[in-house]
C-alpha cells in the first residue's frame, strides 16, 4: 500500500488507461464474432427449425436492415479506359480481326480538324444553313427516272460557311398529296458542302426536306462517349437465397478492381457478361437481370450546348430558293414500271430499298409486293408455319401486331413479365405458332429472369428449320452505348448460327429488321443517337450481305414516311413491315393489292 501511494495518482491513472485498451482489444473481438455468428444465422435461417417465433421476428429485423443497405446499387467507378472491355470474349480470328478493320473502315465518319476547339457559335447552324435544287442540263425539267440533287452548305451560328464535314444530315423527298416518300442519300464533300441524291419514281409534285440531326462536333462527343464510356448505361441482378437478397451492378465491361466478379460469359458464343459479387451470397443465387438507370453528368456545361432540342438537334435545314419540283412522266426508252408497283433503276441513282406511293411502301426490285388488308390472306399465308422472333422491342411489335391482327392467333399465358416475355401465340386450326423472344445481355428491358436470358445464336442452333419455319430478327437497340468491336462479334455469332441452320434445313426463311431513326433529345442523343444506330445499320448490312435472307429497310421505310420518327414506328409503319414479311413468305399469295 505504502508503495502503492509512493507511486502517485498518475501510476493509477496509467494503470486504468491499460486496462481500457486491452478491454477496448477484446471488445472488438467479441463483435466481430457476434457479427461474424449474425452472419452465419442470416444465411441459414429458413433451416433453423427450433427458433421461436420472436426470434426469428427480432432476426429478420436486423436482416431487414443490413439488406437495406446490400440492395443500394453502389455504382462503379469508372476508368476512362476501355482495354479491358472491347477484348473481353473469344480472341478474334486473323480472318475476324481483318473483317473487323473492313466493317470499322466502312462506317469511318469524318472528324472536326485536329485540335479544334470551337464554341457554340463555331458549330453548324441549320437556321444560317441552306440547301438548293440543282437544275439539270435541260434546266429545271425532271422525269420520273432521272435523279434530283440538292446541294446543301453548311454555316454557324455566326452565318459563317463551314469549311469542315462530318454533320448528320437526313433527307427526304416527299409529296403529300400523293402520299409518296423516299429517303435520300446523303454525300459528304467535307469541305462544309453535302450533296443529297433522291431517285424520282413518281410523276407530280416532290417536295426536298433536309434536316440536321448533329453537327459534326456534336458527333464527335458521340464517338467519344462510345469508345470511352460503355457504362452510361448500367444493369443489375437480383441475388436470393431464403429470405436474403442482394442486388449488384452488372455489366459487359466492369473495372475488375474493384469488387470481385462474378462471371457469366456465354460457353458456346464467349459472349462475356458480368456482375460484382454478392457480399454474402454465392454467383449462382442470381434471380433476374434489369436495366439499372443511365450515368448522369457525362458531358461538360459547353458540350451540352451541342444538344439542344429546337436549335441543334434534328431542325430542318430551309432552301435557298424553292423546295418543290413538278416530276414528269418517264421518257420514251426509260425504267418501267411493273404491275406490282416496283421500279428497276438505272445504275445512277443512290441505293434505296424502296419508297411509298397512296401511303404503301413499294420495294424496289427483288419481292412483288401484296397488301395483306384482311386477316384471313393473313391467316392462309401462315397456316401451317411457325415463326420465331428474336430480338428487342422493335421486332416484339410485330408480334403485337400478328396477334393483335390474326383472330385465330390465341396468346398463351406463361406467366410472362409484360413488355418483356418470352410470348406465344397459337392458331391450333391453322397449325400457326408465334413466337417471341428478347435477346441476351446487354438487353434494357425493366426485368428478365435469368433462365431465360438466351443468346439468339444460341436459340438458333436449337432450330430444326425447314422451309415451313420463318425466322426473324432484330438486334441494334442496345448496343448504341458499347464500341462498334462489341456488335460485330455478336452479329459474327448470329451469323455462324444462321449459315449452319441454313446448312443443316435448307428453305428456312430469315428476315432481319434494320435499326430506324427515332425522336431524339439531348438525354437520348447521349444514349441512343441515330447516328449510333446509323452506324450499326452500315455494320448490320455489310455482315449480311450476300446472305439469303430478307432484309426489312426499317431506316429508310421510317424515314420515307411523313410520321415523326419514333423508335417504335406507328401501325402504319409496321403494317407495311410486315406487308413486307408476308410478301416474302408468301410470295404466291393472292391478296388485295392497293
Amino acid at each position: 500500500m505504502t508503495a502503492e501511494r509512493e507511486r502517485g495518482p498518475d501510476h493509477g491513472r496509467e494503470k486504468e488507461v491499460t486496462m481500457c485498451r486491452s478491454l477496448s482489444k477484446y471488445a472488438f473481438i467479441f463483435l466481430l464474432l457476434a457479427l461474424c455468428g449474425l452472419i452465419f444465422l442470416l444465411r441459414n435461417i429458413h433451416t433453423v427449425e427450433h427458433l421461436n417465433c420472436h426470434t426469428i421476428s427480432a432476426l429478420y429485423q436486423v436482416q431487414t436492415r443490413i439488406q437495406s443497405v446490400l440492395t443500394s446499387v453502389e455504382l462503379p467507378k469508372f476508368y476512362h479506359n476501355r482495354t479491358f472491355c472491347a477484348h473481353l470474349g473469344q480472341k478474334p480470328s486473323p480472318e475476324d480481326e481483318l473483317e473487323e478493320h473492313y466493317l470499322l473502315d466502312t462506317i469511318t465518319w469524318p472528324e472536326p480538324p485536329p485540335g479544334s476547339k470551337t464554341t457554340l457559335r463555331q458549330t453548324s447552324d441549320p437556321v444560317h444553313s441552306l440547301f438548293a435544287i440543282l437544275p439539270t442540263k435541260e434546266g429545271r425539267v425532271w422525269h420520273v427516272g432521272d435523279q434530283l440533287e440538292a446541294l446543301v452548305q453548311m454555316h454557324d451560328f455566326q452565318g459563317r460557311p463551314k469549311r469542315y464535314g462530318g454533320d448528320f444530315l437526313l433527307a427526304r423527298l416527299h409529296s403529300p398529296k400523293l402520299g409518296a416518300g423516299v429517303a435520300g442519300e446523303v454525300l459528304d464533300h467535307k469541305n462544309g458542302f453535302y450533296s443529297a441524291l433522291f431517285p424520282l419514281l413518281w410523276a407530280g409534285p416532290a417536295s426536298v426536306e433536309i434536316m440536321l440531326v448533329h453537327s459534326s462536333e456534336a458527333v464527335a462527343v458521340l464517338r467519344r462517349l462510345r469508345e470511352e464510356r460503355p457504362d452510361r448505361v448500367f444493369f443489375k441482378s437480383l441475388y436470393r437465397s431464403g429470405i436474403l437478397s442482394e442486388t449488384t451492378v452488372c455489366n459487359m465491361c466492369l473495372p475488375p478492381d474493384q469488387h470481385p466478379l462474378c462471371n457469366y460469359t456465354d460457353v458456346y458464343t464467349g459472349e462475356p457478361w458480368y456482375c460484382y459479387k454478392p457480399k454474402l451470397l454465392s454467383c449462382d443465387s442470381r434471380v433476374n437481370h434489369a436495366k439499372g438507370g443511365y450515368q448522369k453528368h457525362l458531358i461538360t456545361n459547353k458540350e451540352a450546348l451541342l444538344f439542344q432540342s429546337g436549335v441543334n438537334i434534328k431542325v430542318d435545314i430551309h432552301a435557298s430558293g424553292p423546295d418543290q419540283i413538278n416530276v414528269l412522266p418517264r421518257r420514251k426508252g426509260k425504267i418501267t414500271i411493273e404491275s406490282s408497283g416496283s421500279v428497276k433503276p438505272e445504275p445512277v441513282q443512290p441505293a434505296s430499298s424502296g419508297y411509298y406511293y397512296e401511303d404503301s411502301w413499294r420495294p424496289l426490285g427483288g419481292i412483288k409486293m401484296h397488301r395483306f388488308n384482311d386477316s384471313s390472306a393473313v391467316t392462309q399465308c401462315l397456316k401451317d408455319k411457325v415463326i420465331h422472333m428474336y430480338g428487342d422491342s422493335t421486332v416484339r411489335q410485330w408480334f403485337e401486331y400478328l396477334n393483335a391482327f390474326v383472330p385465330g392467333l390465341k396468346e398463351f399465358n406463361l406467366h410472362s413479365p409484360k413488355n418483356v416475355g418470352p410470348f406465344m401465340a397459337v392458331d391450333s386450326p391453322h397449325n400457326i405458332l408465334l413466337t417471341y423472344r428478347c435477346h441476351g445481355p446487354p438487353i434494357r428491358f425493366s426485368t428478365v429472369m435469368s433462365s431465360e436470358l438466351r443468346y439468339i445464336s444460341n436459340e438458333l442452333d436449337s432450330l430444326s428449320g425447314g422451309p415451313n419455319t420463318v425466322v426473324v430478327l432484330s438486334i441494334w437497340a442496345h448496343f448504341s452505348t458499347f464500341p462498334v468491336e462489341v456488335y460485330i462479334r455478336r452479329l459474327r455469332h448470329i451469323r455462324r448460327a444462321l449459315v449452319r441452320l441454313l446448312d443443316r434445313a435448307p428453305g428456312t426463311l430469315i428476315v432481319i429488321r434494320s435499326a430506324n431513326p427515332q425522336a431524339l433529345d439531348q438525354e437520348v442523343s447521349l444514349y441512343n443517337s441515330d447516328w449510333y444506330s446509323l452506324q450499326l445499320d452500315g455494320v448490320l448490312r455489310a455482315m449480311f450481305k450476300g446472305m439469303d435472307v430478307l432484309l426489312v429497310d426499317a431506316w429508310q421505310m421510317s424515314l420515307a414516311h411523313h410520321f415523326p420518327h419514333a423508335l417504335h414506328p406507328p401501325p402504319a409503319i409496321v403494317k407495311n413491315m410486315i406487308d413486307l414479311l408476308l410478301s416474302y413468305v408468301c410470295p404466291e399469295q393472292k391478296s388485295q393489292q392497293n
